[in-house]
């Protein structure tokens, strides 16, 4: 359930900001923020900094947005996270998850929790057919290989999946992204998911499934990759997400595959590594204009599009487009780089060719991006890294329609393997900015990154931005200790806390 718009807006901070903030005394006319006071001034700028927290307050009871600052901690004001706690929710509001074999809150996460599988499943007391629907609802399997069916769920997505707190911006899932998305190798249309209203055919709401192997700190598990939960905004009253879960379990269950793996921006019982989003800026200027990156106090727009300026060409000796010549050795290369993470996807040479790989076809437009570095002297293939394209529709900007985003996907190097970590940084650094400088080429507008893999050493000095998203992962049936994210206690990048999460999901 990748569902998170919390990919949503950046929000990025320099030193002097941070220093600044750190500093703040008792003065006359300071809000208190936990036990720090914020001077009014400071305050004011910070807001500024922040549109999403700044949105949020304007709406709320002075009385009640000063009430909520005061109870707020100081470090979720810094980090950018919404003022209401949008990752907060109250466990009675989670009555679903408790009836589901997920871990508990309470459960003690430490290196002692035995790991393993929850539940063990009967596939005897399986039921064969799905639970009744509401009255003029129905069931469907869709076809996505049928061009009307791929777009009927393109248009749903479109129109009712995520969008961000202040309705900015809504993904964008193109035909060409989901056809690459939900036809993997191994691909089972039963877990292409939908509901349909009987009277009119219409598709109102969606959930889906591919299958993977995962390893977790070791062991290997077969798993569907649960994505797309999506209801008609007309529906959400009608509790569909809990019965569209329950209908996609109980067909994986059919399968054979009783565990799951899934991401959200709420926290849900119970996830079991959580990472944040950094942006790196690509067209400055457009996102500014459409509310997505802010103009730093005592920064000018000229100033801003100077500071995230690219090179026109790359740097790396021998980088090139990967292709399907590269499949063998990128495969052996990625899978030495995975496992040396917690939490990684064990890929077979066809995923390898899927996923990575671009083949033109007349119509489907490019999703993904891999190149390959190939040493001239010996051939061989010693780094690659890859990245795909996510767009966001912008919502009522007279301006633009649309941010053309990419997204930090897999890669891997040599270099990791002299367990030199700064050797490793220095060339994750070349590489990664090379990355950036390919996106660019492709017009995207943002480069964005979660705090996975060994994406900390680079982020802060290839001048990604803090976002105000959080991505939290979770297993179902599956239980583990919580795997490190890549965040330090106050949600900023730490290159201690990586080796966790290995898995990059859409």
């Amino acid at each position: 359930m990748s569902d998170s718009q919390d990919k949503g807006k950046a929000r990025q901070r320099d030193e002097k900001e941070r220093e600044g903030t750190d500093s703040a005394d008792n003065s006359k006319g300071s809000t208190q923020l936990g036990k720090k006071k914020i001077p009014a001034k400071l305050l004011e700028t910070l807001l500024s900094m922040n549109p999403a927290m700044q949105n949020e307050l304007a709406s709320m009871d002075k009385d009640k947005a000063t009430e909520m600052l005061a109870q707020m901690d100081i470090s979720q004001f810094f980090t950018g996270l919404s003022v209401g706690g949008k990752g907060q929710k109250d466990m009675a509001s989670f009555k679903f998850w408790q009836t589901q074999p997920v871990p508990s809150f309470n459960e003690q996460q430490d290196k002692e929790l035995a790991q393993g599988p929850i539940k063990m499943i009967d596939p005897e007391k399986v039921p064969k057919t799905p639970q009744p629907l509401l009255d003029g609802f129905e069931w469907c399997t869709l076809d996505l290989t049928n061009p009307e069916e791929l777009r009927e769920l393109y248009q749903l997505l479109n129109n009712h999946y995520v969008e961000d707190d202040n309705s900015m911006f809504r993904f964008s899932y193109s035909e060409s992204f989901l056809h690459w998305a939900l036809l993997s190798p191994g691909w089972k249309k039963d877990w292409h998911v939908g509901i349909r209203a009987t009277s009119s055919r219409k598709l109102v709401a969606s959930i889906c499934g591919v299958p993977t192997d995962l390893r977790v700190r070791g062991d290997k598990i077969k798993v569907t990759e649960i994505n797309f939960l999506c209801v008609h905004k007309k529906l959400r009253s009608k509790r569909l997400a809990p019965v569209l879960i329950k209908e996609i379990t109980r067909r994986c269950y059919i399968n054979g595959i009783y565990q799951a793996i899934y991401t959200g921006g709420v926290i849900l019982p119970t996830p079991v590594s959580s990472c944040r989003y950094f942006h790196r800026s690509l067209d400055w200027l457009k996102l500014y204009e459409v509310g997505f990156s802010p103009l730093p106090a005592g920064s000018t727009k000229a100033k801003q599009v100077t500071k995230n300026k690219l090179p026109d060409s790359t740097s790396t000796p021998g980088l090139r487009p990967m292709e399907v010549k590269d499949v063998d050795a990128v495969y052996d290369l990625l899978e030495r780089y995975s496992l040396r993470y917690d939490l990684n996807q064990a890929f077979t040479l066809e995923e390898i060719e899927h996923w990575l790989v671009y083949k033109e076809q007349p119509g489907k437009e490019q999703v993904v991006w891999a190149y390959v570095v190939e040493d001239p002297k010996t051939q061989k293939i010693t780094d690659f890294y890859s990245f795909y394209n996510l767009d966001s529709t912008v919502i009522n900007n007279p301006k633009h329609s649309a941010v053309r985003a990419a997204y930090m996907y897999y890669y891997a190097t040599e270099t990791a393997f002299t367990d030199d970590q700064k050797a490793l940084k220095q060339r994750l650094l070349l590489l990664i900015n090379d990355a950036l400088i390919c996106a660019k080429k492709a017009k995207l507008d943002v480069f964005n990154a979660l705090t996975l893999l060994d994406n900390p050493l680079f982020l802060e000095e290839l001048k990604f931005g803090a976002g105000d998203g959080q991505l939290h992962y979770y297993l179902y049936n599956y239980r583990t200790s919580h795997i490190p994210g890549g965040i330090d206690s106050k949600n900023r990048p730490d290159a201690t806390k990586m080796n966790g999460v290995g898995v990059v999901m859409l």
